[in-house]
């Protein structure tokens, strides 16, 4: 992002970078960030953050995905329903087997091309072929990747897909932040932006030590600097 991405807005890159950060890292809406950014002296309406959301929010995220490393080779896959004015659309959702997100993909149906939509999109996107798909019993998933000549690594059953079942609390903590999604673009925008940042920020610190989290957290602050930063 060129340093033109900030021209003619009123408050500097750092004021701007911090609002999206705080909205996208922690479970804040609107209005919480607007209190957050008055108690530091910086007067902005909550619908300045919202824009800044949607304008820098996409363009970081891009940037944090394109220089973000290689997801693992086994993938869980997930759906759960949303609801979005009154009609309930299913959120797609895949995570790698550390809880890093692959990808989020809002559809009308559960079925066999919506599954199919995805596995596409992922293979596309991560650039290539998983060892391993881990899903519930959903039919869809079996027809899709049986099509795609991936049925031999289909693994189901159990509770193996708790992985990508978990992954979704996050999200259901934001829709009720949120009072719910607008739309079902506005809803895709939110969870491809939100996935891209949790994962710079994802330091799996029950898993390791104090001081090796305090690294981790520190060179994910220090992505996050670089990525944002103007030209």
């Amino acid at each position: 992002m060129g340093s033109s991405s900030y021209r003619r807005h009123r408050f500097p890159a750092g004021v701007i970078q911090q609002a999206v950060w705080l909205y996208f890292r922690f479970p804040l809406s609107l209005r919480d960030v607007e209190d957050m950014l008055s108690q530091r002296g910086i007067d902005v309406s909550y619908e300045t953050v919202r824009r800044w959301s949607f304008k820098f929010g996409l363009a970081y995220a891009r940037k944090l995905r394109r220089s973000h490393p290689r997801a693992d080779t086994r993938w869980h896959l997930d759906e759960v329903f949303v609801s979005i004015n009154g009609k309930n659309v299913y959120l797609w959702r895949a995570v790698d087997c550390e809880g890093e997100v692959l990808d989020v993909l809002v559809q009308s149906r559960r079925n066999k091309r919506a599954a199919l939509k995805l596995m596409r999109k992922l293979l596309k996107s991560q650039g290539f072929s998983p060892d391993a798909v881990m899903t519930d019993e959903l039919p869809s998933y079996g027809a899709a990747l049986s099509e795609l000549g991936m049925r031999a690594r289909h693994i189901t059953g159990g509770r193996i897909n708790n992985r990508a079942e978990n992954s979704h609390l996050r999200i259901r903590q934001r829709e009720r932040r949120m009072q719910r999604f607008k739309s079902a673009g506005a809803a895709q925008r939110f969870l491809s932006t939100h996935a891209a940042i949790y994962n710079t920020f994802n330091v799996q610190r029950h898993l390791i030590s104090r001081r090796t989290m305090r690294q981790f957290r520190a060179a994910a602050m220090d992505r996050w600097d670089a990525m944002t930063a103007a030209a």
